[in-house]
């Protein structure tokens, strides 16, 4: 339901909507031109702001291909404060690659990942630098139609549907509902594990795709919780009778906090924006409060996005360090359709 400020977005809404589409049709029109590569691209993303859960589904792509291929990926880098084509080490900082590609470097180190705000020149970047290159997965490009990728997924929260959204300002929408046509592949994320058949077709029916595309269901799976800093090598074990500080600087929060207080008890939360910049001062506070509360036997609690900027962070306490762990997440499918997503995914790394 629209509130009165959100109606006052509409204008701008409207402009932004028609700058989109008038975009969209010089692509169609092959007056803007999409380079296309002679190595098989994968594309992940999605057509609102945030919080679709793209980078598990990343993940979930590269542990997949990375075992019988030579897979890279190559991101924009979102929040970094560096420019043009850049390498993500076990050594980089969030501040120069982002958190998401770093996070995935960290996961996967034996994997080459990459941001490059130019994705044309990032993949000309890495075909040429890497040998044996077999497969590219693009993070966050459904909308960067300057690269034609072979293979187009498409990510859309259950909780919010894009036909069901508005365009920025007054929504989340940043490309046209119309763009779902492009999608090889829709992956519906965020379902509750309890998705009924008539769920399903109650979705399928509004968003009227394609016979030829094909649409899977995914949800959130969460790990034991790891210590941000290895070194220390403390285990956590979670059960009713442990307590939590909890925080995170993710989009969308609720389902990370809801998986903990089924979890432990939580003595507070702390919550900020996406991608956010921890400075001591936003840190401090919630490490005051853990001593505060006596909290010998507490531990605090993050996010796994969050553990990548916290490990650059030269501020932190010795002691807070040892008690800070986050919890990993990964993509599941729902009503056994991952054999069928992983055989059309190789299928297509095969015959390309």
């Amino acid at each position: 339901m629209l509130n009165s400020f959100s109606v006052l977005l509409a204008p701008f809404a409207f402009l932004y909507g028609a700058i989109v589409k008038i975009r969209n049709l010089m692509f169609d029109y092959k007056i803007f031109k999409s380079v296309s590569f002679d190595k098989p691209i994968i594309c992940v993303g999605n057509i609102t702001v945030g919080g679709t859960g793209k980078t598990p589904h990343v993940e979930y792509l590269l542990k997949l291909l990375s075992a019988n291929y030579k897979a890279a990926t190559l991101s924009r880098g979102y929040g970094r404060k560096t420019k043009g084509f850049r390498y993500v080490t076990d050594n980089s900082s969030a501040s120069e690659v982002g958190d998401e590609p770093l996070q995935m470097k960290l996961k996967y180190p034996a994997v080459q990942v990459a941001v490059d705000a130019d994705r044309v020149n990032g993949i000309s970047t890495l075909i040429k630098e890497i040998p044996y290159l077999a497969i590219i997965i693009l993070d966050d490009a459904f909308q960067h139609r300057w690269v034609k990728a072979g293979l187009q997924i498409l990510l859309i929260d259950f909780n919010r549907l894009i036909t069901r959204d508005y365009f920025l300002p007054m929504g989340r929408l940043r490309d046209s509902v119309k763009e779902k046509r492009r999608a090889d592949i829709v992956i519906i994320t965020k379902c509750p594990d309890d998705l009924t058949l008539q769920m399903r077709g109650s979705i399928e029916n509004e968003l009227r795709l394609n016979p030829n595309q094909s649409i899977y269901y995914t949800g959130i799976g969460y790990g034991e919780p790891i210590a941000v800093f290895k070194e220390y090598g403390i285990n956590l074990d979670l059960n009713q009778r442990q307590e939590v500080f909890a925080f995170a600087g993710i989009a969308n929060p609720t389902f990370f906090y809801s998986y903990l207080e089924n979890k432990v008890k939580i003595i507070e939360t702390y919550t900020f924006p996406d991608h956010f910049t921890f400075t001591k001062n936003k840190i401090s506070p919630i490490f005051e409060s853990y001593l505060k509360k006596g909290a010998l036997d507490k531990a605090v609690i993050t996010t796994e996005k969050d553990a990548a900027r916290l490990r650059g962070l030269p501020f932190l306490d010795e002691e807070f360090k040892k008690v800070l762990f986050y919890i990993p997440i990964e993509v599941k499918f729902i009503d056994n359709q991952e054999k069928s997503f992983i055989n059309q995914i190789l299928t297509y790394a095969r015959k390309n």
